[in-house]
């Protein structure tokens, strides 16, 4: 068979040798320590016979790190049928960086800073393609892609993994007889480049953000006008989503300037959160290459912005039965009786959970009152200013409910597993949530956290998510989180310029 570029296309097989891995004459990881499912091998076998029919040049391997961004390596087609037997090393230092990407643990001592032998001295570990996730790139001529699962060479799973654990929750869900089911709903900003900043002084750590202009105004919300103007650039997006086979529902025009959100059909279990990963790297890697800067910070210094929310919509399917465990079946009822468990456990972890739902210092400046965002763990019915907004009618196969907490930046992973884990205490307890209100920013629930330092105290405090998520875990996110907080504190900010520098 011709490869198209005057060479012979070479078959790919499962039986190949991953050289550069170092693997020749051992027992693959993989088929080792048992880290694919039959289902799996089958699935990896019709990868392997499209990257060939598709004559792919190079496969991006990629997994979620702890802020939930895509990070791996770009390898040419020839050498996946090795990965899939022995995975794909990355260094162990990606799991100790911060948001800036500055290595915050001390990986050369002993441990690595993290009592772990494994993580000393900025070793492997393996990534391992899960075959079930892989697309073909539409903006990425000849170019394949595949989520990852992560491994330390032994073969034992990496504990920093947020894939895993939001896995974990998943399963622990589906022990107790349900399916997690979950609808994304995310805004953004997309905005024209001036100015890259590709100057060699720009080049710090963090670098300089881009000069960038709007697309349009705003607030003429969901105008046609409004969205006719900004349908160029929308329709790059929606193209590429729409071919990466992703399950768009709408790409519409938000309330502020060059605002957008994006709408999707529900999925279960773990695809939510693997959809959204994929989702945000596809936009900001179209969006980039025609000129465009896409961001999914919640509230960007610029002018006039609103700030960006990512509500998740949620409810659960009886394993046995598949019907909605959320629907209410009585008049006047506003949730089931398992519905309301759930939601009092959502309410009564709020405060420690802001860690995963709004992960970013600058996420809290949007818990404001009257602003369409919370500033307290309330409920209600169909009323945006509550932080549980539950949209469910009696027999209503379709009931739900949408938190409206969590900001577009947050790690997908540690998202979705912090609503499982809350849920669950609810439902293990039989938590009885504080009455529906119609006056959320009145109601008595309790304050969402100001800031980021509030929430990691929060959540250190939490025997619920140290014991959900496990004690190592809880500590390594704070710390992470602790070392931003850190450098944040020590910069001289513009309004304390401006606030000090005359008057003292």
């Amino acid at each position: 068979m011709a490869d198209g570029r005057g060479g012979a296309a070479r078959p790919l097989s499962l039986g190949a040798v991953a050289v550069s891995a170092g693997t020749s004459g051992r027992t693959a990881l993989v088929e080792k320590h048992g880290l694919w499912s039959d289902d799996d091998h089958l699935r990896g076998a019709e990868v392997l016979k499209q990257i060939e029919r598709q004559q792919l040049d190079v496969v991006r391997l990629s997994f979620a790190d702890q802020h939930g961004i895509l990070r791996g390596k770009t390898l040419v087609a020839g050498e996946i049928p090795g990965a899939m037997r022995n995975g794909c090393t990355m260094t162990t230092t990606l799991l100790a960086k911060d948001t800036s990407h500055r290595t915050v643990y001390p990986v050369f001592t002993e441990g690595g800073g993290f009592g772990m032998d494994e993580m000393t001295g900025g070793g492997d570990f393996v990534m391992v393609p899960d075959p079930h996730t892989f697309r073909i790139l539409p903006w990425a001529p000849g170019t394949g892609w595949m989520l990852c699962d992560i491994h330390f060479p032994d073969g034992s799973p990496v504990p920093f993994s947020t894939r895993r654990i939001c896995r974990q929750a998943v399963d622990r869900l589906a022990k107790r007889g349900h399916d997690f089911v979950a609808g994304l709903e995310v805004e953004f900003h997309l905005f024209a480049i001036e100015d890259a900043k590709l100057a060699p002084e720009d080049a710090t750590q963090p670098g300089a953000p881009p000069e960038v202009t709007l697309l349009a105004q705003g607030f003429q919300y969901l105008t046609e006008q409004r969205a006719d103007e900004l349908d160029p650039a929308i329709e790059i997006i929606r193209k590429n989503i729409l071919e990466l086979g992703l399950p768009l529902r709408s790409l519409e025009v938000e309330f502020g300037p060059s605002q957008v959100e994006a709408t999707f059909q529900p999925g279960t279990g773990l695809a939510p959160a693997d959809l959204m990963v994929l989702f945000r790297s596809a936009v900001k890697q179209t969006a980039r290459r025609h000129g465009l800067h896409a961001t999914f910070m919640c509230r960007p210094n610029i002018p006039n912005l609103f700030s960006s929310g990512w509500h998740l919509h949620q409810s659960l399917t009886d394993r046995t039965t598949g019907a909605n465990a959320f629907t209410p079946t009585g008049d006047g009822e506003l949730l089931s009786a398992t519905g309301r468990q759930y939601v009092a456990g959502l309410l009564h972890h709020a405060r420690a959970a802001s860690v995963f739902t709004t992960p970013t210092i600058n996420g809290y400046k949007r818990f404001q009152p009257f602003s369409l965002a919370p500033d307290r763990a309330a409920w209600s019915g169909d009323n945006r200013g509550a932080m549980i907004r539950v949209l469910a009618a009696k027999d209503d196969p379709g009931s739900r409910i949408e938190n409206r907490i969590g900001e577009p930046a947050a790690n997908p992973y540690l998202y979705i597993a912090s609503q499982i884990h809350s849920g669950i205490d609810g439902l293990e307890k039989e938590l009885v949530p504080e009455a529906e209100t119609d006056t959320p920013y009145d109601a008595d629930g309790e304050k969402l956290p100001a800031s980021l330092m509030e929430a990691v105290s929060e959540l250190r405090r939490s025997t619920m998510f140290r014991d959900a998520m496990g004690e190592r875990f809880i500590d390594y996110i704070a710390a992470i989180k602790e070392a931003e907080i850190s450098r944040f504190l020590s910069t001289v900010t513009d309004w304390e310029h401006r606030e000090y520098f005359w008057i003292f």
